[in-house]
């Protein structure tokens, strides 16, 4: 007999590629997810569009259709809609790991990894131009300047040590301790380890039973990206085994010992050789590519250079351009790869005044002001990347822009070391004065203003948000409806602990608002209580979610942790169940705060007013802190 989710749930079927093109289905608290036999079956657009999904989520490994509290009713229509095996039951996974073609699947890892850092990332960048401007126009330097010396640790530092920030939100993304993975990172940067690797080299030693220990081209793994995820993914997998077979009593310290005793080695000794075998391959080819044709080379090094830096690679060319250097006291071999940067000013400039999502604007400003210092890590992974055509844009229009450079062989650079705007006086040549500086700033403008026109005339991705949510409608003038009572609905935190605003919750279904506006707390106590006199709507049998029904009819999804249904229960015990009326201040859940962040998990916790569109306005605590009991926001009805 139909209900009335049957006609959601056909038409989801339909358009996720029927049933034939399902693997299988599962469910967590807010969403319907599948794994595919093919992805591009799905119309991703009509799902987002629809009535009764909130959004779609391509991560997790899944197909993730967002539905919102009533998922396992709808769940249950699912299974009988389709038939699939397993109705009746409740199959439970939210682990997170990256789905669809090779590249899509390296746009969702790197982007994830990239995003919880991405402020402090963009922070760093502006921090090296402030540096820059500092040598550049007031000829300070190490030698000069202790303010110089401070600021340039400051803006470099980071950058320098980025493996421990990736291997930190790396663990997360592969479920393991964060910490474990971060004493892997700190091996591969210890300070100490390229003057020692090199005298091994010297005397035949650095070899470890036979296999060869080096490292990349660059001479270290600082500011590396691709050797430290690979660490810890395949410390990942050490440490799963590990916890499966070491007794309770001693796996507190026997699963990060074995798991860093085992990794490391395995890093330097696998990922070293094969980084070093792929960096000679790919200086050999450019170098043929540049003896063959300058307009080809041009061509290759301008469209590949960003993808380069993502991966590390372009430490195969630089050398090239230092030992010319040397030689002859200027290079030519990175001039197609002088502009790129300015290619992403272009492109962010123009997504800055074309979307209409204000998270994107947050994150497209430090990154549009560090792209024209030249750093563009914060614009790449924040921005460009996950939208993929602004980065297709740039690499496209850096490819025309090196294969223009090419007709002017006379081109060089004379102080190899400065990026973006900085790079310029070092193509004053001795011979022809200002006129080789001024080509290469009239190219910089010529990639700035091509990309950002190119870009303007091309619709700009979302990534937070359905389309519908941020499109601008016009909204026709009705007459104004008679004053109707202000009713509000005013809840108090149901946890104690720092007050994080939604954007900044590690989720994209829960920052974006899709599931309607709230606020999260960073819980410093594992105790969920009632915000306000409700009937209990929802009770997750994990215990890690909980949904409330209050007197004024705010509908409230009180969500404890990211990912947290992955534990299984474990850590969480439930005092309320459906159905039940609570009074403000009872207790809901009580959770071990350790066993979440033992398991590499975020904590922090979003409480979300779910119908949000039944109400006016949501007004939120101005406090950094809360305790069980204080102000947290008020629904305006």
């Amino acid at each position: 007999m139909a209900n009335k989710y049957t006609e959601l749930v056909t038409d989801i079927l339909n358009h996720v590629g029927g049933k034939e093109n399902i693997i299988s289905v599962k469910h967590c608290v807010t969403r319907l997810r599948f794994q595919l036999r093919d992805e591009a079956k799905a119309d991703t657009d009509y799902l987002t569009q629809r009535d009764g999904v909130v959004t779609v989520v391509k991560a997790g490994g899944q197909y993730q259709v967002v539905i919102g509290n009533h998922v396992p009713d709808v769940y249950a229509e699912f299974l009988a809609v389709s038939g699939l095996a397993g109705a009746g039951s409740l199959d439970i996974d939210e682990g997170d790991g990256p789905k669809g073609n090779l590249f899509d699947r390296f746009v969702d890892l790197i982007s994830g990894i990239f995003q919880p850092s991405l402020g402090a990332l963009a922070a760093a960048g502006i921090i090296k131009g402030v540096v820059a401007i500092m040598a550049n126009l007031f000829k300070l330097n190490a030698d000069n300047s202790a303010l110089y010396v401070i600021l340039n640790a400051a803006g470099d530092g980071f950058f320098q040590f980025l493996p421990i920030v990736l291997a930190y939100n790396a663990a997360n993304k592969f479920k393991m301790n964060p910490f474990t993975a971060m004493a892997v990172a700190m091996a591969l940067v210890y300070p100490s380890l390229p003057a020692t690797v090199a005298k091994l080299s010297e005397t035949g030693l650095n070899h470890v039973f036979g296999i060869p220990f080096e490292l990349p081209s660059s001479g270290s793994y600082l500011s590396s990206v691709m050797p430290v995820l690979l660490a810890v993914w395949v410390a990942s997998h050490i440490e799963k085994v590990m916890k499966k077979i070491t007794p309770d009593v001693v796996k507190v310290f026997v699963v990060p010992f074995v798991t860093i005793i085992l990794a490391v080695p395995v890093t330097f000794l696998a990922v070293g050789p094969l980084a070093n075998i792929a960096s000679d391959m790919l200086s050999n080819t450019f170098t043929s590519v540049m003896n063959f044709s300058p307009l080809l080379y041009g061509i290759l090094l301008g469209a590949l250079w960003q993808v380069l830096v993502m991966f590390g690679l372009h430490w195969a060319i630089v050398p090239l351009a230092i030992l010319q250097y040397s030689q002859n006291g200027w290079s030519t071999i990175l001039l197609p790869a002088l502009l790129p940067n300015f290619t992403q000013t272009g492109v962010l400039a123009a997504i800055m005044l074309k979307t209409k999502e204000e998270k994107v604007k947050s994150i497209a400003m430090p990154a549009f002001i560090s792209s024209i210092f030249g750093v563009t890590e914060p614009a790449i992974y924040g921005v460009t990347l996950p939208m993929k055509t602004p980065f297709y844009i740039s690499c496209t229009v850096a490819a025309a822009i090196g294969a223009g450079l090419s007709f002017f062989p006379d081109l060089k650079n004379y102080a190899m070391g400065a990026m973006g705007i900085f790079a310029f006086p070092g193509y004053v040549s001795p011979e022809a004065g200002m006129t080789p500086m001024w080509i290469v700033i009239g190219f910089a403008a010529l990639a700035i203003i091509a990309s950002f026109a190119i870009q303007m005339m091309v619709p700009v991705p979302t990534l937070y948000a359905k389309a519908s949510e941020v499109a601008v409608t016009e909204v026709p003038v009705t007459a104004v409806p008679e004053l109707q009572e202000i009713k509000q609905e005013i809840l108090a935190s149901p946890v104690t602990g720092k007050v994080v605003t939604l954007a900044d919750v590690a989720d994209e279904v829960f920052a974006s608002g899709a599931m309607g506006n709230g606020i999260a707390v960073e819980p410093s106590e594992g105790l969920v209580c009632a915000p306000t006199n409700a009937e209990v709507t929802l009770v997750f049998p994990t215990g890690h979610a909980i949904g409330l029904t209050t007197e004024n009819g705010a509908e409230l999804l009180i969500h404890i942790g990211m990912d947290t249904v992955s534990l299984d229960g474990k850590g969480f015990e439930t005092f309320v169940k459906v159905g039940d009326k609570v009074t403000a201040g009872q207790k809901l859940v009580q959770f071990d705060i350790a066993t979440v962040q033992a398991a590499g998990l975020p904590i922090t916790t979003p409480i979300i007013v779910t119908n949000t569109a039944d109400f006016t306005d949501i007004l939120f605590t101005q406090e950094s802190q809360v305790k069980t009991g204080d102000y947290l926001l008020t629904a305006v009805k």
